[in-house]
């Protein structure tokens, strides 16, 4: 019993820096998704000449021709918003699976909206709040995934050991 006092200490400077870096980790992510979808346009001249190029280059083949400015911004719109479904786990844990979902329609509705509203050189669409939110649960999945098998991984190490430790 008299090492525990430095155990607790030491367990509640590793959930104060856990929680401290997740607090961080938000932050920079919310950020980044603001400076993405509230500026007057989503990306400048060059990454749109370039982008156009990709396209028309993909456009010439049968195989690929099915890779369209649209399926390309359904995509980003999902890779933009796993981070989000992550993050959900790391705060609210696996057990809270519709938490990454709302989430995902309210930031995405409230981006969307503010796009409408507030930036006329912006196209508030519904494809965005269904893309946004997909993510949303992907990242979840992924975080499940990861989870289960980390448990997995953990229980075969434990039947494995000989010492039965």
């Amino acid at each position: 019993m008299v090492g525990r006092p430095h155990r607790d200490r030491s367990r509640r400077h590793a959930l104060t820096r856990r929680r401290t870096l997740l607090v961080l980790a938000t932050a920079l992510y919310l950020s980044a998704v603001a400076w993405l979808t509230l500026r007057p346009s989503p990306y400048d001249p060059e990454a749109g000449e370039l982008l156009a190029s990709v396209l028309a280059v993909l456009a010439r083949s049968p195989a690929t021709a099915w890779i369209t400015f649209d399926v390309v911004e359904f995509a980003a719109n999902v890779a933009l918003f796993v981070p989000l479904g992550i993050l959900c786990v790391l705060w609210a844990g696996p057990r809270r699976w519709w938490i990454p979902p709302i989430a995902g329609l309210v930031l995405s509705g409230t981006i969307e909206l503010s796009q409408a509203l507030f930036l006329d050189t912006r196209v508030a669409d519904v494809r965005d709040l269904a893309a946004n939110t997909l993510g949303a649960v992907i990242g979840f999945a992924v975080m499940l995934a990861v989870r289960t098998g980390r448990r997995c991984d953990s229980s075969r190490r434990r039947s494995a050991d000989p010492t039965g430790a």
